[in-house]
């Protein structure tokens, strides 16, 4: 991706991030009709994550997959709907970037290591 240009470059990022985010989602929605379907309390759910690596490299993988995602579409929907251009509409994608990265990551600790 070394030569193409930035717009090209976010253009892959997102469709990449798309795909991990799909296989992501389709997981994610096993493992909650797995625990529902067993009868799982939350407190059971947090017993059988707590000190799961496994988990907490899945989910921190879903988390890392949305932070390259979502910004990319926000920079888009500030340029194309809002009007919002340049340094403006860069710095709502970071501070989208830095949200996703912050809650979701300390949601994956909170269920894994907490």
């Amino acid at each position: 991706m070394t030569g193409l240009s930035i717009r090209n470059r976010q253009w892959c990022w997102q469709r990449i991030s798309a795909m991990v985010l799909a296989g992501c989602v389709l997981v994610h929605l096993g493992i909650i009709f797995y625990a529902v379907r067993g009868g799982l309390t939350a407190a059971e759910i947090l017993e059988r994550t707590r000190d799961n690596w496994l988990f907490g490299a899945f989910y921190t993988v879903f988390v890392l997959a949305c932070a390259a995602h979502v910004p990319i579409g926000v920079a888009n929907i500030a340029n194309e709907w809002l009007g919002i251009r340049g340094l403006k509409s860069v710095l709502i994608a970071q501070i989208f970037t830095w949200g996703i990265l912050i809650l979701g990551l300390r949601a994956v600790w909170g269920v894994i290591a907490a």
